[in-house]
């Protein structure tokens, strides 16, 4: 015979006298308060338990209860502890309510129906016969389980198993919906249209999946906010090889017999309306609160080592205390090594989220500590980690959340869980996390584990615990991950505050702003990180646990006082454009860490609600609050770590430094703004900020990078006090002075251009007169400062070397200077302004300057290009302005022949009117230096003679010569 047909004596043996139910309905019944069943009725059981012979099976449960759809989380319930008790000491009543009748009359029709149709064909696809003889029985139907035992004690329940002794669950299900289909039936049993379209629409069934232990379909519907799901009676058998057990159809005994708990496995027949408790230890279990399993406890959980879980989370749900051989069998290390390895960690995750979203996960904790399991289930399967948790930290922590939770005394101490763990209802999600973060706290100092690939940053074991161990959501998850990255921090704010409030005054501007920044730092789940780092401190600290309330107590006050708690959802007045705009930037990524920047400010000026108020601010170049902190930002945060990376062996040589990508091209604008907002006291502070970015783009290959330097550069030392503009002139002049070496051919002279347009201000920018001369000669205005002061030799140096290198040097590269036209007008613009900042001084380079100013204006081809004549010929005006009270007669013949050619050669070109306009103008000024002396030297006499014989002859150029 097989070990099949040993479980349970020959069929139609009763065990037990059946209870009959009331189904009267409504009245209300006196309830005891105790599960006090009488010894008349436990003595109505004559058999003793069973012994069962079963092979070894380190399979899980066959059938596992399915997730009901609908919310994530489990529904929280309250603790059966206390509740009233339906059985008392007439457990032959037990009131159902109208919807459970309604449903019990429905499903005793479709049962009906069955059976006057005949057989039916059993479907084939799970392999699963109905053996002959149980086919010739009727259809009887049993309510199982949870529902038995919840309204037993009183509790309202929505979920119901329905056993099915012939039929599987799915086939239950069609025949269901098939009689419901005949004409009249929904009717009859009272089914508006809207529940008819629920339910025939709401048949779904979980097909057999022999490797997941599940080898016996089941079908679930709802029927009036019930959930049901369909099954047969089944039982399991074992062969001498393989230890996964096979589902076939079996007895209510043979059922109850392979159900994790003796108070889990008692039925409530429809037929006879009895509760019918083949164990013979369901109803004694329950009055004496006791869990314990229908077989040896050992080889119950070597079947399928989940049980140890479901039933430790039904000891803390129902207050009920471990059978001692249950518990044992628990702390077998077989069984917990089975646990550990063969079942499935989302099977895991979902028992430990039931038992920490129970009435007690104190005691759920409590017994996991008992039974030895720590290491079983709070750990990380998918890799080995050296680093042990010390258990002593585990109870630690349960301990103290279950007194902690527990207390009721009215004390500032309680404004931490209202505030950290605010409860919804008679629960709350952050309870629930609380008591995570309680479980896996000895997990909080261990070293960082190296992930998988090295280009990810090390993850912290109590997350990999949570994210492995027990399978928890991304929301847990995270918060466990962000716990563990923060609670050093919040220590050390916690810490700093309670000094504060000893010597000063916390609610301070400045105060309210750290504290408002930090919270937005740790994110949404701020408070669960807060009561994480004070846990923390509690198990691992020297301090007491008192001092460490007190301590956060305080924290949590002042967060409450300062009016932060909703700081995580406070905008900022000014959105991301108006800032731009402010700034006058770009829109780009730094603007997301700007705008926090806006909010810090925020929070130190609550009163200002003014979105105008704040950009105003923004708008301020002088010294102010909020663009102070702006500049620290963007040099720190944003500028900085573009300009700090150090190339490694393993550096791309190819890849583009970080400054050149285009989703950090802002960062120019940025660092102009912040130069353009300094004040002095700005820029002593942050000059060091501001030189690398600056040598940076110096060095750079590219001529687009130099000029923008350049462009800085040339900002910078307009704002800069003496000192820090003499230190930029030490620091930058040398590379600028190089740049006068990028010309043609070697360099094309459109870029040349480009480049030198931006050196030549830079250079100017460190003699302090040099801006105000350039700008009163190009406004033809006076000025009172630049006319009494003087450059020093040490200035006159420098910009005589700007002459040489930069202007005379360039222009006598080219073979002539017209044959970079474009290049030269850039030049000469330059060369004219530096002639006015030297004055008299630019005497010395006359001879040079001169000379290449006649070669243009004597070169045929130079009115082609209007710009160049046109420069050339202000340019010599400037020199004549500056440096006549030493220019003799011979030099100054030498201009008037070089304005009379050009004035000739503008005859062959078009549109010179502006330029013969010029030539005009500086032959004018000429003329008074000839005759400064009066008319009777020998410049002025020659001069008139030279006008009165270029209108004899009725020279080409004699419209140019001035009027008497």
């Amino acid at each position: 015979m097989s070990r099949a047909f040993r479980v349970c004596p020959p069929r139609g043996i009763s065990y037990t006298r059946p209870r009959k139910l009331s189904l009267i309905p409504r009245p209300k019944l006196q309830q005891p308060n105790s599960l006090n069943v009488s010894r008349r009725v436990l003595s109505l059981h004559p058999f003793s338990r069973m012994p069962v012979e079963r092979l070894p099976s380190p399979q899980e449960e066959p059938i596992a209860k399915r997730r009901k759809t609908g919310p994530a989380e489990p529904r929280l319930i309250q603790s059966y502890s206390g509740m009233d008790s339906q059985v008392g000491a007439n457990p032959k009543t037990l009131e159902l309510t109208k919807e459970e009748t309604k449903l019990r009359d429905l499903l005793l029709a479709v049962a009906a129906y069955i059976d006057d149709e005949g057989p039916f064909p059993e479907a084939t696809t799970t392999g699963v016969a109905v053996p002959e003889q149980v086919a010739q029985e009727k259809i009887v139907l049993r309510w199982t389980g949870g529902w038995v035992r919840d309204k037993l004690l009183g509790v309202d329940s929505h979920d119901v198993d329905v056993a099915i002794n012939k039929m599987t669950g799915e086939n239950f299900g069609l025949k269901m919906l098939e009689y419901l289909k005949m004409p009249g039936n929904l009717e009859k049993h009272a089914f508006d249209s809207s529940e008819s379209s629920k339910i025939m629409s709401g048949l779904h069934t979980i097909k057999a999946n022999p490797e997941a232990s599940k080898n016996l379909e089941t079908a679930t519907i709802k029927v009036m906010d019930i959930d049901l799901d369909l099954v047969n009676l089944r039982k399991e058998t074992y062969d001498e090889v393989s230890r996964n057990p096979q589902m076939e159809f079996g007895t209510a005994e043979e059922d109850a017999m392979r159900r994790d708990a003796t108070v889990n496995a008692m039925f409530y027949n429809l037929h006879t309306q009895e509760i019918e408790d083949f164990t013979r230890r369901g109803f004694e279990d329950m009055a004496a609160k006791i869990i314990r399993t229908p077989l040896e406890p050992y080889q119950t959980f070597k079947d399928d080592p989940l049980r140890v879980l479901r039933l430790i989370r039904f000891a803390s749900r129902l207050n009920y205390t471990l059978d001692p051989d249950t518990a044992k069998a628990m702390a077998n290390k077989d069984i917990q090594e089975a646990l550990k390895i063969k079942i499935k960690r989302e099977r895991v995750g979902i028992e430990m989220e039931k038992m920490l979203k129970g009435p007690d996960p104190g005691m759920a904790l409590r017994l996991i500590d008992e039974a030895g399991l720590y290491d079983t289930i709070f750990t990380d399967p998918t890799r080995e980690i050296e680093f042990q948790p010390d258990i002593a930290y585990y109870r630690k922590g349960y301990q103290f959340m279950t007194s902690w939770l527990g207390e009721k005394e009215d004390s500032k101490r309680r404004i931490i869980p209202e505030i950290l763990l605010p409860a919804s209802g008679t629960e709350s999600e952050e309870k629930y996390l609380a008591w995570v973060c309680a479980a896996v706290i000895p997990w909080a100092d261990a070293p960082k584990i190296s992930p998988p690939k090295k280009s990810r940053a090390p993850l912290h074991a109590a997350f990999l615990v949570t994210q492995e161990g027990l399978k928890a959501p991304n929301r847990v998850c995270d918060v466990i991950a962000a716990s563990s990255d923060h609670y050093e921090s919040i220590s050390q704010l916690v810490a700093e505050c309670q000094k504060r409030l000893a010597k000063e005054d916390p609610k301070s501007p400045a105060q309210r702003e750290k504290i408002g920044m930090a919270l937005r730092k740790w994110g949404r789940t701020w408070r669960l990180q807060v009561f994480f780092s004070m846990l923390h401190e509690i198990v691992y600290g020297s301090q007491s646990t008192d001092s460490v309330l007190d301590q956060y107590a305080n924290f949590v006050t002042l967060i409450t006082d300062l009016d932060l708690l909703d700081v995580i959802n406070v905008k900022p007045l000014v959105n991301g454009t108006q800032l731009a705009n402010a700034l006058e930037v770009k829109p780009g990524p730094w603007m997301k860490d700007a705008l926090d920047v806006v909010l810090a400010w925020q929070l130190r000026n609550p009163s200002i609600t003014d979105p105008a108020e704040a950009i105003e601010e923004v708008r301020k170049t002088s010294k102010s609050e909020l663009p102070s902190n702006l500049i620290s930002h963007f040099l720190t945060l944003t500028i900085r770590p573009l300009f700090s990376q150090i190339k490694t062996e393993h550096t791309d040589s190819d890849a583009p430094a970080p400054w050149k990508d285009r989703e950090n091209s802002t960062f120019f604008e940025l660092l102009q703004w912040c130069v353009r907002a300094m004040d002095e006291k700005d820029l002593r502070e942050w000059f060091r900020m501001i030189r690398p970015p600056i040598f940076r783009m110096l060095e750079d290959s590219d001529l687009k990078w130099n000029a923008k330097a350049c462009q800085v550069i040339t900002q910078l030392v307009r704002k800069a006090p003496p000192n820090i503009k003499e230190e930029c002139r030490n620091l930058f002049t040398e590379d600028l002075f190089h740049f006068f070496n990028y010309l043609p051919t070697l360099t094309p002279a459109e870029e040349s251009a480009r480049l030198l347009e931006h050196v030549y201000p830079a250079l100017c920018s460190f003699v302090p007169l040099a801006e105000e001369r350039i700008d009163v000669y190009e406004r033809g205005t006076a000025s009172t400062d630049s006319s009494n002061a003087t450059l020093d030799d040490k200035d006159i140096r420098f910009l005589d070397k700007i002459v040489w290198q930069g202007t005379i040097a360039v222009l006598r590269h080219a073979p002539t200077p017209v044959t970079y036209p474009e290049l030269a007008t850039l030049v000469l613009k330059n060369l004219t302004r530096l002639i006015v900042v030297l004055e008299i001084e630019c005497v010395k380079h006359a001879s040079d300057i001169v000379a290449l100013l006649h070669e243009i204006l004597r070169d045929k081809l130079s009115p082609a290009y209007i710009d160049l004549p046109l420069v050339a010929t202000n340019c010599l005006k400037a020199v004549i302005a500056k440096g006549w009270p030493r220019m003799d007669l011979n030099r100054l013949q030498e201009m008037y022949l070089s304005l009379a050619t050009a004035w000739v050669n503008c005859s062959g070109y078009s549109r010179t009117e502006t330029l013969k306009g010029q030539l005009k103008t500086t032959l004018t000024r000429m003329e008074r230096v000839l005759y400064k002396d009066g008319p009777d030297n020998d410049a002025a006499r020659w001069w008139t003679g030279e006008k009165e014989r270029v209108s004899e002859v009725k020279s080409p150029w004699v419209d140019m010569l001035p009027e008497s």
